[in-house]
Parts: C-alpha cells; structure tokens; sequence
C-alpha cells in the first residue's frame, strides 16, 4: 500500500490538475475556432496598413490630449472637492458629499451628453472654451474629480497628525502647513491610485465620439469605428485597440513599480 500523500505533493498534484485544465481549455479554443474568418475580419494587412500614420499623428494625438487635459482638470478639482470634504465647515462637507456621491454614480457616457448637449441649451450663444478639446476635458475631468477627490482625500487622512502638530508649533498657519508639509506626502502615497485613474481616463476618452468631432478630432475609437463601417471589415477597430496598448501597458507598468516601491517604503 502506498502511503498517503503528504500536504506538499497533494498541492503540487492540484496544481498540475489546474495546469492540465488552463492547457486543455486553451487548446479546445484553439481547435475549435475559424482562425480563417477571424484573420479575414480582424486581421487583414493591407488594411491594417492604410490606417498609418494618420492613427498615430491624430487619432493617437488626440486620445492623449483629451485624456492629459481631462486628468489635470479632475486633479486640480478633486484636491478642491477633498479639502471640502475635510472642511470643519459643515456646508462644504456636504457639497463635496453630493458632489463625490452624483458622478461617481451616474455614467460617464450621460456627463458627456450633459456638457455636449445640456450647457449650451441652458447657456445659448455661449461657447465652452477651445471647442470639442475643452468639452472632452470638461467631461472626463468632472468625473474623474470625484474619484481623485476620495484618494486625495485618503492620503491626506494617511499623513500623521504629527505632521501637522509639528509644523503648527514651529508658527505654520494651518493652511501654509496643508500645502507644505501634508499635501505633498498626501500625494506621495497616492500617486498610484492617479496613474490608476489615468489609465481608466485613457479608455474613457472614447466616450467624444457622442459628442460629434471633425476629422482632425477624431480619437482612437472613434478614428477605428469610422474606418470599419467604410471598409465593412473590423481590422480598424483591433489596431485601434492596439494602439491604446502602446499607453496602457506601459502606465500600467509603471504603477506596479510604484506600488512595490511603496511596499518598501512601509
């Protein structure tokens, strides 16, 4: 009779089982689709081809404007909105509340229609300032400040209180010690939830197709979509996804490298 496995081989033995099932599902895929028709509808070079340069120097362009306005906006209104939040003043709580609890609730998708198609309807002869770039920064920034507003938050509430204690005995106002001493360690801690936020804002700036842009202001999604409904093919539409790969994976590196630095730090 054999002996009982230990707990060391039974777990290698249900790791090689998962193994075995990871492989098996992968090669049941592999088997079973159309790699024909899905290199005939995703994947044909020629078309692929023609979408260059012009995806880069514009839809590309494009995409990072939108996304670097939209953050810096959301940055410099959710440290506003977090310092509310923090105020001893109860009205300014409560605004920063709402403010927070209304566009982390509601979709993206219905800010964009509301800065592209409620303001001027409300506002008629008025124009938001520098056109589609200045509604897309609008749009992304008010919904991003309500997520930066809650993390900022948190990594000023992250500081010690000593911190303030000792820059208020050394005769900081409590102001000057908020931007000297907190506001920057705040933002130290929480650089990485903001490139994280980064990230979603780059996806997000696909939502400016709903709000009807000219040619030279196409972004990504909106370029790839565009190009697949002339050419009846969705090779476009993957290299356009491609493309926002290119910033993606690299902020998304970077963010696990801040992230292991902060474990360190700790």
């Amino acid at each position: 009779m054999t002996s009982r496995l230990t707990r060391r081989q039974r777990r290698r033995v249900s790791q090689g089982l998962q193994y075995a099932l990871f492989a098996a599902v992968l090669v049941l895929i592999a088997v079973s689709a159309d790699w024909g028709r899905l290199q005939n509808q995703f994947a044909q070079k020629d078309l692929a081809l023609r979408l260059f340069p012009d995806i880069i120097t514009t839809a590309l362009r494009n995409t990072v404007i939108y996304t670097t306005s939209g953050f810096l906006l959301g940055l410099v209104l959710g440290l506003v909105i977090a310092m509310m939040r923090l105020s001893s003043v109860a009205p300014y709580r409560w605004v920063a509340s709402v403010y927070i609890e209304l566009f982390r609730g509601l979709p993206a998708l219905l800010i964009f229609i509301f800065v592209g198609v409620a303001v001027p309807l409300a506002f008629p002869g008025t124009e938001i300032p520098g056109g589609t770039y200045g509604k897309v920064a609008i749009g992304l920034g008010l919904v991003a400040a309500a997520y930066m507003a809650e993390t900022i938050r948190a990594g000023i509430q992250a500081v010690p209180k000593g911190q303030m204690e000792a820059a208020r005995s050394l005769g900081f106002s409590h102001a000057r010690a908020m931007v000297s001493i907190v506001i920057p360690q705040a933002f130290r801690i929480v650089i990485p939830p903001l490139t994280n936020e980064l990230v979603l804002l780059f996806k997000d700036s696909s939502l400016v197709l709903f709000l009807g842009v000219t040619l030279s202001e196409r972004e990504l999604t909106k370029f790839g979509r565009d190009l697949a409904s002339q050419t009846a093919n969705s090779t476009p539409i993957l290299v356009a996804g491609l493309c926002y790969l290119l910033v993606t994976v690299p902020l998304s590196f970077v963010v696990r490298r801040l992230e292991a630095r902060a474990d360190k730090a700790v």
